[in-house]
């Protein structure tokens, strides 16, 4: 993973916690459950301390979330993130990460917010609030922009993922539905979530 996330399962698993010891916990279930690709957000205690454990760990690709600022960037490339994902298009967020050699993830959810994403640098493009915009609508933001790489976030279901892998999606990004239940849940929930994206691949 150098300078692109390939999404190789399709499953990026959002840790957004109230304590430090819970995202520990939920982040070890989930990397023997074989998800390898893992986002700390910046609203979870220590989490730049969790980022360094984690993302020295072999196989495991570890970034940063709900990014804001320059501060949360820096700190998260000190800490080993390799990527950096926010819930908006923030032009100093994104720049820094660039300039960092990491890879930028901003939220987008409209036409201008794509077009100001591509500007600013970003790689790969987070379509939030996924759920309450839908799959169709994205089909229609990516007309005017073919050949990006997407990953849907917020609300996503196993049910659905089939539409927004039809839409263009190549990732999605899984946060309470994988640890909603409970860290005996999360090896059930990260199969279940694999196997739709797999099937859906037509893998």
């Amino acid at each position: 993973m150098a300078n692109e996330l390939t999404f190789e399962s399709g499953l990026v698993a959002i840790i957004r916690t109230k304590t430090a010891d819970e995202a520990r916990a939920a982040a070890t279930a989930l990397i023997a459950a074989g998800v390898d690709v893992i986002e700390f957000t910046t609203t979870t205690p220590a989490v730049f301390d969790l980022i360094e454990e984690f993302s020295s760990k072999p196989g495991i690709h570890v970034g940063l979330g709900t990014a804001m600022n320059r501060t949360h960037v820096l700190s998260g490339k000190d800490s080993g993130a390799k990527f950096v994902i926010s819930p908006h298009v923030s032009q100093e967020v994104i720049e820094v990460t660039k300039q960092a050699g990491l890879i930028s993830i901003p939220g987008v959810a409209s036409p201008t917010d794509v077009a100001d994403a591509l500007r600013y640098g970003a790689d790969i493009l987070k379509f939030f609030p996924a759920s309450a915009l839908g799959p169709n609508y994205l089909k229609a933001v990516c007309e005017p922009f073919p050949g990006l790489n997407w990953m849907a976030t917020g609300g996503i279901s196993v049910e659905t993922i089939p539409d927004w892998i039809a839409a263009g999606v190549t990732g999605f990004g899984v946060g309470g539905k994988l640890t909603s239940g409970g860290v005996a849940e999360i090896p059930n929930r990260v199969a279940e979530f694999k196997a739709a994206i797999a099937t859906a691949r037509g893998k």
